[in-house]
């Protein structure tokens, strides 16, 4: 199971875990329930629904399938169920939102797949749906770049004996902590974010020396081929270093902090705002 991932029906968030074996999606039981019957104990729903269902009772183990997702608080063992198992539950909740549901779960498999046999339409997802949160296109431009870089990052910690999420959040903490001062947690808190993505309200700035830090790393990493977890520490804190040292020459030459509490999230925002609110160009400027 990989690809922890949230979904959206209806601007209420299901969680989801893509099978690459099977090629399936999981989806998280009590946020489908959420989502169907607007209660607000989704789990105590649950629970009732299965003493009015006794066959979906008997049936239980079956249908949903616990799996390891992870959260703010490390990972945890949540409730799942496949296509299938989530029709069979969608059957015991009277509400009218099932058949937009149904029509939803087979869009979201559809998508999936076809992003499978071309990689490219994720990109493009990822590209509208940045857009439509109000980043600007050279900030996404870089963030697209900065996953890509994250990705080749993470494959060679895998294939160099880091293969779990511990391991991984050990190691970007040393990064982090090499080239910004700050552990992940401490520059979230410098950011005022809580469950936000760190990367997603890094400025252009930022963005870009975690890049060199992390592209850094990565070259270190194949060079060197680190075999155990404090070798690989190492060359964290090294690919680290080398962002530094550009941190600090680009903050000598301009006089400015690069590390920032501003969100660029909330920063692109604003600027929409402004500029729908007090900036309208007059209609002899458009072209200018």
């Amino acid at each position: 199971m990989e690809n922890d991932s949230i979904k959206l029906f209806e601007s209420k968030q299901i969680r989801t875990v893509w099978d690459e074996e099977r090629e399936k999606w999981y989806f998280s039981v009590v946020d489908v329930v959420a989502a169907l019957t607007d209660s607000v104990n989704p789990t105590d729903y649950l629970k009732k629904m299965r003493q009015r269902d006794p066959e979906l009772s008997k049936g239980w183990g079956q249908i949903v399938t616990p799996l390891s997702y992870k959260t703010a608080g490390g990972p945890q063992k949540l409730n799942f169920a496949d296509t299938e198992s989530i029709l069979r539950i969608i059957q015991s909740i009277p509400s009218p939102k099932a058949e937009p549901f149904k029509r939803w779960m087979a869009k979201v498999a559809s998508e999936r797949l076809d992003q499978l046999q071309d990689p490219e339409l994720s990109i493009q997802q990822a590209l509208r749906d940045y857009k439509r949160l109000g980043y600007s296109d050279n900030w996404i431009n870089q963030r697209l770049k900065s996953i890509e870089i994250r990705k080749d990052l993470t494959d060679q910690w895998d294939q160099h004996g880091v293969k779990d999420s511990l391991g991984y959040a050990t190691l970007t903490d040393i990064i982090y902590q090499a080239w910004a001062g700050k552990s992940a947690k401490e520059y979230k808190k410098f950011k005022g974010l809580k469950k936000e993505n760190l990367r997603d309200n890094m400025t252009n700035e930022e963005l870009v020396l975690n890049m060199l830090a992390e592209l850094s790393t990565t070259s270190i990493t194949r060079s060197e081929n680190p075999a155990t977890l404090k070798e690989n520490m190492d060359v964290a804190a090294r690919g680290g270093k080398v962002a530094r040292v550009a941190r600090e020459e680009l903050e000598a030459q301009t006089g400015k902090k690069v590390v920032s509490p501003l969100s660029a999230k909330r920063f692109f925002k604003g600027q929409k705002s402004i500029l729908s609110f007090e900036d309208k160009p007059e209609e002899n400027d458009k072209d200018e």
